[in-house]
């Protein structure tokens, strides 16, 4: 017993206890939001959201105390998981209501799993292999080396665009850039790519976005027009949402727009608009605030990471999480289109939680063996010093 103790108290020592602490505030306050929007329809996202955070919570505590330093090595494992992944949704995927993309695997008990949440994790891994290889052989600066990098990262990304889920597709694009920005690929590069999307714009407008797709950013600019009773429609209705609970709120559990479900999709993408309407600015500021320093604290764990591994790792996560954040509030606001991307830790989606979770884990395992590398070296020079003496 006591040995458990003192391995459980040693745990606590080595691991980020503010990201923990963090994070259960976060899954927390996404439960109450899913429990009061639960009044708006017959199906119990609150409890699939619930078990989707107890096995996250449990998976992320395994794998930081795994050391990622051999997930990276087994790197092909995540290759192996990722492809079989997106070969199911080719031959299984289905649509699921309130999505226009098939990227969805249904599961016995009615149950639904998104692969792509799990092929990210899989990218950040076999990416950190990829990028600390090239580190290695002085390649992450040539021309090939470069290459090489945009090819891996094409793969997920042109897969998943056959599956219709381009919002996944940007994200993947973001992890990939921030990841090869953090590694040392040269700005010149990042310049040569901005340029070619430029150019590509014409052609990824006519050929690779359908009228949806346009009509969703044209929207964007039609905020008195037609559009506002279609395709502006949820975001007109999450921004009134919002509007109506000046400073404080109605109060959890009492919106009558959350509970009428007059935001579509309200527990998916459009959160944010539940913390709005029934907790006000105040909600809204403690929701952003929470989100801000869980980014903080991966960044700092990826400054403080003793080697390229675990840095590449903590800024993939980064990358993930912020991004994420960034576009959803965006689209929440009316900034930017409606592309189905969720709000992590906040958003109903067990895929996604369980996913977001997952990496902090990683994140976690990266600050603990920090310390057990902190503390082999400490007694490797304590022993110099004494045969020194």
């Amino acid at each position: 017993m006591n040995k458990i103790s003192h391995s459980v108290l040693d745990y606590f020592k080595k691991t980020d206890i503010i990201l923990w602490i963090l994070t259960l505030i976060a899954v927390i306050y996404s439960l109450l939001l899913i429990s009061s929007m639960q009044r708006s329809g017959d199906y119990n996202f609150f409890k699939t959201q619930l078990a989707a955070v107890v096995i996250g919570l449990t998976a992320a505590v395994i794998i930081s105390v795994a050391d990622y330093r051999y997930l990276v090595r087994k790197w092909y494992f995540s290759a192996v998981i990722a492809a079989i992944l997106a070969i199911l949704v080719f031959v299984f995927g289905i649509q699921v209501e309130g999505t226009d993309d098939t990227a969805w695997i249904q599961l016995p008990g009615g149950f639904t799993i998104q692969p792509s949440e799990f092929i990210k994790i899989c990218f950040i891994i076999t990416f950190t292999k990829h990028l600390s290889y090239l580190n290695e052989k002085n390649l992450i600066k040539s021309f090939a080396g470069v290459v090489s990098l945009v090819i891996h990262a094409l793969i997920p990304m042109v897969i998943i665009h056959f599956q219709g889920d381009d919002g996944t597709v940007l994200i993947f694009g973001m992890i990939f850039l921030i990841m090869a920005f953090t590694a040392g690929v040269q700005l010149r590069y990042f310049a040569i790519l901005g340029g070619l999307l430029l150019i590509g714009i014409p052609i990824i407008w006519n050929f690779f976005m359908n009228d949806e797709h346009r009509n969703r950013f044209l929207a964007l600019f039609d905020i008195d027009g037609n559009s506002m009773t279609n395709y502006g429609w949820q975001q007109y209705q999450g921004k009134v949402s919002i509007a109506s609970g000046g400073v404080s709120g109605s109060g959890l559990y009492h919106g009558s727009r959350v509970e009428y479900g007059i935001v579509p999709e309200q527990e998916n993408d459009f959160i944010f608009t539940v913390a709005g309407e029934e907790l006000g600015f105040i909600g809204c500021i403690l929701l952003l605030a929470i989100l801000f320093i869980i980014i903080i604290k991966i960044i700092l764990n990826a400054k403080n990471a003793n080697d390229l591994q675990g840095k590449f790792i903590c800024c993939g996560v980064f990358a993930m999480i912020a991004s994420q954040s960034i576009i959803n509030l965006g689209m929440v606001l009316g900034f930017f289109p409606v592309i189905g991307i969720t709000l992590p830790l906040f958003s109903s989606g067990g895929t996604s939680a369980l996913s977001t979770l997952i990496c902090i884990g990683l994140v976690q395992s990266v600050k603990n063996h920090n310390v057990d590398d902190m503390d082999t070296v400490t007694l490797r020079r304590g022993s110099q010093s004494r045969q020194k003496i």
